[in-house]
């Protein structure tokens, strides 16, 4: 298992798409499943956004200043992805917008993942050398088994609220 703190996002973004891809080929009366899914997808971006807003992110803003706006940008994009979840996590799987309300977060979430993976990434790695990689991403797994799975949990809140302030 790899402490590269790409390495470690990359897996997470297999794991929300694996998800993702699931919940589309449910069929469209399995509300239990997509539910269950739905429920998947919150706690793993839950706990996703939250090492990369608690670590990855103020890390590379603070080491690599050239990427100061994707950073930003980064941040606004987990907002968005934020509350999609909390009001995700406050609606039945039967509800008339849940499956709307859940197109809309996978094609933000892809979107995002899409963009790191193509472009920051690579800047990131040719930024930072191994060694700083790997550092972060041992303080992102480390966060990970205290990090927050659902998104009314208040270390959830006051990253959202962080968001909102900033």
């Amino acid at each position: 298992m790899s402490d590269d703190a790409i390495v470690i996002l990359k897996e997470d973004h297999k794991k929300v798409r694996s998800l993702f891809t699931r919940f589309e080929a449910a069929s469209e009366g399995a509300h239990a499943t997509r539910g269950h899914l739905v429920e998947q997808m919150i706690e793993e971006l839950t706990v996703h956004t939250y090492i990369e807003n608690e670590v990855m992110y103020p890390e590379v803003r603070r080491l690599v200043p050239d990427l100061e706006q994707d950073v930003l940008e980064s941040f606004e994009e987990h907002h968005v992805a934020d509350v999609l979840c909390t009001e995700l996590a406050a609606m039945e799987p039967t509800d008339e917008r849940f499956v709307a309300k859940t197109t809309v977060l996978i094609e933000n979430v892809t979107h995002h993942m899409d963009e790191e993976e193509n472009d920051w990434f690579p800047k990131v790695r040719a930024a930072l050398g191994r060694k700083e990689l790997s550092e972060i991403g041992v303080r992102m797994r480390e966060l990970k088994v205290t990090a927050p799975r659902r998104p009314a949990q208040p270390s959830a809140l006051k990253k959202a609220a962080d968001a909102l302030l900033s």
